[in-house]
């Protein structure tokens, strides 16, 4: 049985940052870089510290609210002076997901 431990040491933040790349539809990957994904995959682990829910001890899933999450990056880019759209944002979050996805971290809720 897969542990969320074991999801854990398969999430490679280099290989999330390529397959976010190649999610991203052509037109859009002129105004997204490398270190935007990385700025949004830094950002988004730091709302996971905050809100509780990055605990080593538990293996319970977690519920995460979206919209909060997005709110909280968008803010952060803005303070950081870190120039993405909103739409940037959403792409880079959408394609983080379906990394996630495709290693078993994230489920769809039914």
């Amino acid at each position: 049985m897969k542990t969320q431990e074991d999801d854990l040491l398969v999430y490679d933040e280099d290989e999330a940052v390529k397959f976010i790349l190649n999610y991203i539809p052509a037109e859009d990957k002129k105004q997204i870089t490398e270190e935007k994904i990385e700025y949004v995959l830094d950002v988004v682990y730091e709302f996971y510290d905050e809100n509780g829910l990055i605990d080593e001890d538990s293996t319970e899933d977690a519920s995460i609210d979206e919209e909060e999450m997005f709110k909280f990056i968008l803010k952060c880019a803005k303070k950081d002076k870190i120039e993405m759209t909103e739409d940037e944002i959403q792409l880079i979050l959408d394609g983080e997901y379906e990394y996630g996805k495709s290693l078993g971290i994230y489920t769809e809720e039914e």
